[in-house]
């Protein structure tokens, strides 16, 4: 029974230290495969080889990936806790990504709203079956396509400027310790925060919509267990084969762009992981006095300042 234990032991061990090893073999591996991607973009990016799409789609949803962007935030954090200027540069930069973004897209809800009264006025007064727009060659689609169509515009909305509502912080809070500790805690309560909920939560999502995304684009069918030899095998089949199918006979025929917004989706998400994780480490090192340090929110102008916040 002794022996057995420590053979289970062991093992186990084992296992730890090979897993260990295997973790530091990844992120300095990842040096390297950053580079020959960098340095040989053809085999990756010339579309017209249907090989190298297929490499696009391994390597977008691979184990070499992750490592490049996970070594990618250790040697931005090592350089930005050295150099906090570095640090709150990037925060700056990720958060103005965040909102330009946002402020743009935010727009699609105004689109959304026209077009919803563009419809009604079609159908219940020129009772008109299509709506052409254009000259010479014009856009004609049926009411029910352009009808379909707005949960495209809600979904630029939803995916799109996630982030930017997480920067103005109009997100709504479920709050039960947060608000009664002190400034440096509510700082450390973030960090945790992005580094093992929000980063986690994208990755994961992204695993799952990446090879979502692309097994309606081609055929044969990637599959998240493939290896890069088995696609590389599949490509001698591989075709286009864009999913254009709607809900009903005339809908919206659009719909592999809801997967492509989920992927955008979780690659800001992500991102904006790394600004928060980022400002909360530099707001609990410099004190409270830098609470909301160039943080560019919105504001309704002066003399609004009651109802900023609720809008």
């Amino acid at each position: 029974m002794q022996e057995e234990s420590a053979v289970t032991l062991g093992q186990a061990l084992g296992a730890l230290g090979a897993g260990v090893v295997w973790f530091f073999q990844n992120i300095a591996l990842a040096f390297y495969n950053f580079g020959y991607a960098v340095s040989h973009p053809q085999l990756w990016l010339d579309w017209s080889n249907k090989e190298a799409v297929m490499r696009f789609v391994y390597y977008g949803g691979s184990v070499e990936f992750f490592y490049v962007v996970f070594t990618a935030f250790l040697v931005i954090t090592a350089i930005g806790m050295w150099q906090n200027r570095f640090m709150w540069g990037v925060v700056r930069v990720l958060e103005g990504f965040a909102n330009t973004v946002g402020r743009f897209f935010a727009w699609a809800g105004l689109l959304m709203v026209l077009q919803q009264i563009i419809i009604v006025f079609m159908q219940r007064i020129f009772t008109r079956p299509d709506i052409v727009v254009g000259f010479g060659i014009p856009l004609q689609f049926d009411i029910s396509w352009y009808a379909e169509e707005l949960k495209f515009y809600n979904a630029l909305v939803v995916s799109l400027c996630a982030t930017y509502t997480f920067v103005q912080g109009g997100h709504v809070r479920v709050d039960l310790i947060y608000a009664g500790v002190k400034f440096r805690t509510k700082k450390v309560i973030d960090m945790i925060g992005s580094l093992f909920f929000m980063m986690p939560a994208a990755v994961l999502v992204w695993m799952y919509g990446w090879f979502f995304l692309w097994r309606h684009l081609i055929v044969p069918k990637p599959s998240a267990s493939d290896t890069l030899e088995r696609l590389l095998m599949k490509s001698r089949a591989m075709r286009w084969n864009v999913e254009t199918i709607g809900f009903s006979p005339n809908g919206f025929t659009g719909y592999f762009l809801f997967k492509i917004l989920l992927v955008s989706f979780c690659g800001m998400v992500f991102l904006q992981a790394i600004a928060f994780f980022f400002r909360s480490y530099l707001e609990w090192k410099e004190g409270e006095a830098s609470a909301n340090k160039y943080l560019d929110k919105d504001t309704l102008g002066a003399g609004e300042e009651a109802y900023e916040g609720t809008h």
